[in-house]
């Protein structure tokens, strides 16, 4: 029987033959992205018509008004078209970059969101510090050192991670801006320094339950690679403990922290739109709150999609990274 021999690939050929499987990954999480951003912009522009109440309510002021006049609202704004005439509209104006014009601002939408986008990206920012931070400096002592101080830490933790985000923004205000006057109680601030100090109280409530969260799973994780053979094993060999930790305990570790953080995280911006709402920052989750109220429907569209994205593309970030923490997780592919 004769044998096959393979016949080895030109070197420039192998190496472009390599790094396929990364860009056809790549590839395809952004296709799944406009994918999802596609069906969420359905989604979104239906419900809000599936809602109660119309524009014209607001438009008008509940005043009486003629026909004449309300024809020309419903030309002006569009809103005699058919559903999907309008939906067909604004996804052509979006793809231009172009969010469209509040209806009850009577300005770009674009603009609007501009205005108030510092606010919410540095309460968010600063939370996701926190989490991080705090959340998994908690759980990597508590799974590492075992004893009556780990077990009173997370047993706060999880009382902690009971407490509802407005709950936690009520307390805090009562406590350190009204008792003890350590922090303003309402608005954003100045920009600069005073935006980050009047940002301290929201960062902490929508940090809370999340680095409470974060803390449990990453000591869950770092006790389950502990117990690992391949632990075991480390340690019956005699290798140093700080070797055994950054080798094999914190990297196998980090692949489920790693995910669940980052959804975390990304809930942060929803969970973004009660902070600001309570300590009235006026950034864009406290403008989505009174858009729904108004039904200025291009508003709603224009966050409800900006925060799709946010949470899609950071799910996407997330894959990639699996790649550094592991070699062995291939792009594109699923583990054996």
């Amino acid at each position: 029987m004769t044998e096959t021999k393979s016949i080895p690939l030109p070197d420039k050929l192998a190496s472009s033959w390599a790094g396929w499987p990364t860009l056809r990954f790549i590839l395809g999480r952004i296709l799944g992205l406009l994918a999802t951003l596609f069906v969420a912009s359905i989604v979104v522009f239906g419900a809000l018509y599936l809602a109660p109440g119309n524009p014209l309510t607001f438009l008008t002021q509940g005043r009486s008004m003629s026909q004449e006049a309300i024809a020309a609202l419903e030309t002006q704004y569009h809103l005699n078209d058919p559903i999907w005439m309008q939906y067909l509209r604004w996804l052509g104006e979006l793809l231009h970059g172009n969010f469209g014009t509040s209806i009850v601002y009577n300005q770009p939408v674009s603009t609007l969101l501009a205005a108030r986008a510092p606010a919410t990206v540095l309460v968010i920012v600063m939370a996701a510090a926190i989490v991080l931070a705090v959340g998994l400096a908690i759980g990597a002592y508590s799974g590492l050192r075992p004893g009556w101080l780990s077990r009173w830490t997370m047993a706060g933790a999880t009382a902690i991670m009971a407490i509802p985000t407005f709950v936690a923004a009520v307390v805090l205000i009562i406590v350190f801006a009204v008792n003890l006057g350590w922090f303003p109680v309402f608005g954003s601030g100045a920009p600069g320094l005073d935006a980050v100090y009047h940002s301290i109280l929201p960062a902490v409530a929508l940090a809370l339950a999340s680095v409470a969260f974060v803390a449990r799973l990453t000591q869950a994780a770092i006790r389950q690679e502990l117990s690992a053979e391949h632990v075991q094993t480390a340690v019956s060999r005699g290798l140093p403990r700080r070797y055994i930790v950054q080798r094999h305990i914190v990297r196998n570790a980090a692949i489920p922290v790693l995910t669940v953080a980052g959804l975390t995280i990304a809930g942060l911006i929803a969970g973004s739109v009660i902070v600001e709402q309570v300590f009235q920052l006026g950034g864009i989750g406290q403008f989505l709150v009174s858009s729904v109220q108004q039904k200025d429907f291009p508003v709603v569209q224009a966050i409800c999609l900006t925060y799709v994205a946010a949470f899609i593309v950071l799910n996407t970030l997330i894959d990639l990274a699996y790649a550094l923490l592991d070699p062995r997780v291939s792009l594109g592919r699923k583990s054996s």
